[in-house]
Parts: structure tokens; sequence; C-alpha cells
């Protein structure tokens, strides 16, 4: 009879066993498989169980989360929504997300270990802290102006300071209410239909995921270009620049849209945007210091993330001289973002440093105190400082007495450079309305913002829609709002 015990006892054990090995294997080997299974609905029922952290634009917070009660408990709310969708992008239980929301979702959500005073805790429980909070850099007043001049048209806002890359403001409109794709209802999927069908694309964010062409607000590069080469030393000196100028190895006469152009200098053909000047300047430079000054102020640079990533402006590195003067004047395949044309302000506004922007200031656990800071990014020097000085001369010329007057500032030194893109064949495409500047007030010792605007108008008449008349009323009001506070 022991016999028998012995062996039911062994068969037992091995049983036991073999137990433990699978429990071991489905819990450690295979946990990740299981985790991330569809069918697992685990891991989504204890990410929607607590409150998501907050976005704070001026310590107060953009976002919420209210209770539902159901199985996904918590769901995301947005306090003006609208304006600060081109920031916080959306958290939906459905559509997943974007934006600030998607880059630091792991602070936003309590997966981030550094929320955690005990990670090893944590880990071995596999609950998530309470959600962090993210705190931004944007200026209330800068997003609120560039929101409410923009006033429903189509169109981009972006808004930085030049000398610590902090990002004043990010517009984009139209826009929509993050809050609207929150939920997992058929109301929330109706709403992701009706956005993503919509003609007039308001989920796309214009101020760093669309690129245009720049058209005469490139010329600040070029001009920035011809100085460093030596191509130009004497900005009153008079150019040999014909009008019409015919494009090298073509019978493509480019003109200019007023008079005066013949042969101007430089300083008279900034101010008054000669493309026939700018166009044979950029000849002149040759393509190598060309493509060599764009990238310094980014232009083809695919890595710039701010946290989120922003679509790469590009400038052309093989090119003949025909398309190397149309590129020189913002047009053929050159096409920036509003943020990339804010940095080309702000690098002309800090002496020929360009500071990389960013987004984030800091992210806190939820009683406030820090665990990451966003911190200053590094600069680069992307010009002469002396060729600094004297585009921040042609600058304010433009907004003294040029086509930019609609962004003078009382009290403050204001530089600004118009562009007025049309484009496509016979320029037929929409055309854009371009204006970016720089902004010092009287009593302040550096340059308080730097600003990119563009407004699309598809129903504009092409002789109406102009980046002195459509764009810089825009550019002045974000810029007075930067001052003021």
């Amino acid at each position: 009879m022991a016999r028998y015990i012995r062996h039911a006892w062994a068969f037992c054990a091995l049983l036991l066993v073999a137990l433990l090995v699978n429990a071991a294997r489905v819990q450690v080997v295979q946990a990740g498989s299981y985790g991330t299974n569809p069918a697992n609905r685990r891991p989504t029922i204890a990410r929607y169980h607590q409150p998501r952290g907050d976005i704070l634009v001026g310590g107060e917070p953009v976002t919420g989360s209210t209770d539902t009660g159901e199985q996904l408990r918590y769901e995301r709310t947005y306090r003006d929504g609208p304006l600060y969708a081109p920031v916080t992008g959306f958290a939906s239980q459905l559509y997943g997300t974007t934006l600030l929301e998607g880059a630091e979702d792991a602070v936003l959500s309590g997966s981030d270990p550094m929320l955690s005073p005990f990670p090893l805790w944590n880990d071995m429980t596999r609950g998530p802290s309470p959600g962090g909070d993210v705190v931004t850099t944007l200026d209330q007043g800068a997003q609120r102006a560039a929101y409410r001049k923009l006033a429903g048209r189509k169109g981009a806002v972006a808004a930085i300071d030049p000398v610590t890359g902090r990002i004043l403001a990010l517009v984009s409109t139209p826009s929509y209410d993050p809050a609207a794709l929150s939920g997992n209802s058929e109301a929330t999927a109706s709403a992701w239909e009706r956005l993503n069908h919509d003609p007039e694309r308001p989920m796309l964010n214009r101020a760093v995921r669309q690129t245009y062409p720049p058209g005469s607000t490139f010329k600040v590069v070029t001009a920035a270009a011809a100085l460093d080469a030596g191509v130009v030393t004497d900005l009153d000196a008079k150019t040999d620049s014909p009008d019409p100028y015919r494009l090298p190895g073509t019978t493509t006469r480019l003109t200019n849209e007023g008079d005066g152009c013949t042969d101007a200098p430089v300083r008279e053909a900034f101010e008054w945007s000669c493309n026939t000047v700018f166009a044979k300047l950029g000849v002149d430079v040759g393509a190598a210091n060309m493509s060599a000054t764009a990238q310094a102020f980014g232009f083809n640079d695919t890595r710039l993330r701010i946290p989120f990533s922003v679509s790469p402006s590009t400038f052309d590195t093989h090119v003949d001289k025909a398309q190397l003067a149309l590129s020189s004047i913002g047009q053929y395949n050159t096409r920036a973002t509003p943020l990339q044309m804010a940095m080309v302000a702000a690098a002309v506004a800090n002496g020929g440093r360009l500071r990389a922007p960013y987004l984030v200031e800091r992210t806190t656990r939820r009683g406030g105190e820090t665990i990451a800071g966003g911190g200053v990014r590094p600069d680069r020097q992307v010009m002469r400082p002396s060729t600094a000085v004297r585009l921040r001369e042609l600058m304010t010329d433009v907004v003294r007495e040029g086509t930019g007057a609609n962004a003078a500032i009382p009290g403050a030194t204001v530089g600004g450079k118009t562009g007025t893109a049309q484009h496509g064949v016979g320029n037929s495409g929409v055309p854009y309305a371009w204006f970016v500047s720089w902004a010092q007030a009287d009593a302040d010792l550096e340059p308080k913002v730097a600003v990119a605007v563009v407004v699309e108008d598809a129903s504009a008449d092409r002789g109406e829609i102009s980046g002195g008349g459509d764009a810089a009323p825009i550019a002045k009001e974000v810029m007075r709002a930067v001052l003021r506070s």
C-alpha cells in the first residue's frame, strides 16, 4: 500500500511542478503577448480606470477627465478645445492619442516609471501611478489673439521666444473640438467620420504639419546667404538686376508686381519685395551656399520634435540655375511650415543664433513636483552676427516704411517681411498670404517674440490677398499680446 501512496505522491508533485511551470510561462514568458492581445480588455480598462493628468497653459489646465460610470470609466474633456487642439491633440478611447496627448501619454496616463516614488513596487503590482501633468510654454494671450484674429479663415500662426525657443502660440484654423472624439459611443464614431471627410480638414495642424510655398518671406534666407557669402557687401549699392529677369538657360522671364526694381539696391528690393533682384541674387550665391544657409535655418531637417513631430520644410539641393532662381524667392520646390518661418525670424532677432523650439516647459506629478524639465534647447549660429544686424535693419525698414506697415506697434521695434505666394500652373493655385516678424519693446533688452502667419484664401482675388494686408495685422496682435505679458 505504501508503494501506491508514494507513486500517487510523486504523480501529484509532478502535476504541481507542471502547473507552476505553466503559470510561470504564462505570467512571465508570454505576459507581453497576452497583454497586447486585442482580445484582452484589462489593459484598456485599467488605462481608463483613473483620471488622466492635465495639460496646463499659463498654470491653468485646458484638459480634464469626467467619470462616466461605465467600464471605461474616465473620459477626456477639454476647455476651449478648438483653441488648443493644435497643441493638445486628442485622447480618444477609440482612436488613440495625438500631438501632446500622444507625445506625453506615459506621463498623462500614469504609466511613466518616473511618476512613482517606488518603481519596483509598481512593477510588481502592475498598477499605474496617478497621471502627471504637462506644463506648456504657451502664452495664453498670444494664443487667444492668434485664434481670434484668424477669425475662422484657413491658416495658421506660430510664435516663439527668439532667445529661449519657447513656443508661445500654435494656432491652426479651421479647428475642431477634441472632446467629440474622447468616448467610445456611436456619436464618437460619427464625429470621427465627419471630421475626416470635412474638405476643410479641421484636424490638420497647419502650424507644424502643413508646408506651404513661403514666397517672398524666404528672401530673408536668401539675403542672409548673400551677406554671409560676401555677394552683397553694401545694402545701398545698386545691383545688376534687370527687370524682367530671364531665368538662366530658359526663355522664361520673371517680373515684379511693382515698378522700380531694375538694378534696385538690396535694401529697396527687400523693402518692396523685388522678385527679380532676389532670384538673380540666389543664382549669384550659388546652389551650395543657398542650400547650406537654408539647412542651417532648419530646412530639410527631418528630426525636429517639439516634442511631437514637425513636417520637414524643404529646400531642393539638386537644382539648375533657373530652378535655383525660383527657389530663392520661395517658389519651385521650396516649402515651409509656419513654425519654420517663425524660426527664421527668431534667428534674425537673436543675433544669428537659432534656438530649437520646444513646447513643454516641464512635467510634474499630480501634486506639482517636477519630474522632468523640458529646458532650453541647444542653439546654433546660422549666420554671422553682422549679417543678423543687417537683416534686422532690412526687416525694420519693411515695417517702418514698406509693405509691412500694418504690423507697426507703438513703443516697440518691429521687423517683418511680407509674402504672397501664388503658385500652380499660371498661378492658378490657392494664394497664400505670409508675414514673418519679430518685436522688441523699447524698454526690453532683447526681442521677446518672433511670429509667422499664413492665411489661405481660395475665394480671394489674387490681387487682393497679401501678406501686408491679410497676415501682418494678425502678427501684430500676437506680438502685442506677448509684449504686454
